[in-house]
């Protein structure tokens, strides 16, 4: 795709976008993603060799090969959101290896989805895409619903069927949130100790954060806070929703927070808020990959590439995407998978 399809996509959001300049925390002391991120960055941490050489082959796959950027597909909605609300619009799906299919033609760095997915197809695939295998899960058949993150496999297990990596939730600031911390704290040191990548879906989930119509589970302050405490448990990546609002420690008067955080460290410019969430990554040493949200239909396209490119003007490392791309046509899929990518191909689009 062309630079110019990307200033089409964004429309009268192209100026906002790509001509804002952070002037809250400077680029200069951010780690960017690089084609020698691994070895600038990764290379001084406790990470074995056998960790380094299975993150490599993550940001060494796909179209996005040796730029220090991510494009991961997700799927764990048949478990998250159930399977038939999540593969109705494309029952193909149902099967694990169109799933998989979906990621090796969308040029996708990995492919992110459940046990049961990736071990049905581990001899056919393991070797042809890296495998990063969704340890806990929310289930939706408890009634009445209850939201709770809980393990569904062993890391052994995940090793055993071949990936690369493990990836897990903690619903921060949920009653379950301790017991999560632990839990997930403890298997990525055993994952890391089997060679295996780490990366935590740091979510923030309860119903005290949403005050006076406003959500603050997507506060930048609060996803910020809880992005330095996956990091703080030693993930390698870290997944967490675009921020949409600022100020949810002082509008629910919890937690603790300096003035500076949103006046000096932040702004209403999403790309500042977002670049608030990759300073909480320890400054970029943990990648951010922000996600893409559910399908809306016809507005999907240009809404993607503009988190793509808030993401990548911030200092982040990617997008996992997954709703958008497989609720439509494979091929139609397979399009908006690779749109995405060409904006963290596009040079003409620089850190802020």
């Amino acid at each position: 795709m062309s630079y110019q399809r990307i200033l089409d996509l964004l429309g009268d959001s192209a100026e906002t976008l790509l001509q804002h300049q952070c002037k809250t925390i400077s680029k200069e002391i951010l780690h960017i993603p690089s084609p020698d991120f691994i070895d600038k960055v990764l290379v001084q941490t406790n990470r074995n060799p056998q960790v380094l050489r299975s993150l490599s082959s993550i940001f060494n796959h796909g179209r996005l090969s040796g730029t220090g950027y991510l494009s991961i597909l997700p799927i764990d909605q048949g478990i998250e959101h159930t399977a038939g609300a999540s593969f109705a619009p494309n029952p193909m799906y149902f099967d694990p290896e169109n799933i998989i299919r979906l990621a090796i033609e969308g040029g996708c760095n990995a492919v992110a989805t459940t046990f049961g997915n990736l071990a049905m197809m581990s001899r056919k695939y393991a070797h042809k895409i890296p495998f990063i295998v969704k340890i806990n899960h929310n289930e939706l058949l408890t009634y009445p619903t209850k939201y709770n993150q809980i393990m569904f496999g062993s890391v052994e297990d995940a090793w055993n069927l071949g990936a690369a990596a493990v990836g897990a939730t903690i619903y921060f600031g949920s009653e379950e949130s301790s017991r999560q911390i632990i839990e997930v704290a403890e298997a990525f040191e055993r994952a890391h100790e089997l060679g295996m990548a780490c990366i935590l879906w740091c979510y923030t989930r309860n119903n005290a954060f949403k005050k006076d119509g406003v959500n603050y589970e997507v506060a930048a302050d609060i996803t910020g806070q809880a992005n330095h405490l996956g990091v703080t448990i030693q993930a390698d990546i870290i997944k967490q929703k675009m921020p949409e609002n600022n100020d949810g420690f002082t509008a629910i008067n919890f937690s603790k927070s300096h003035p500076a955080m949103y006046d000096k460290l932040a702004s209403d410019h999403p790309i500042d808020l977002c670049r608030y969430q990759v300073a909480n990554c320890y400054m970029g040493r943990a990648g951010l990959i922000n996600s893409g949200g559910e399908s809306k239909g016809v507005s999907d396209l240009v809404e993607s590439v503009k988190t793509a490119v808030v993401n990548k003007r911030a200092g982040g490392t990617g997008l996992i995407l997954g709703r958008r791309a497989f609720q439509r046509p494979f091929e139609e899929g397979v399009s908006f998978l690779q749109t995405m990518q060409d904006v963290y191909l596009a040079n003409e689009i620089d850190i802020a």
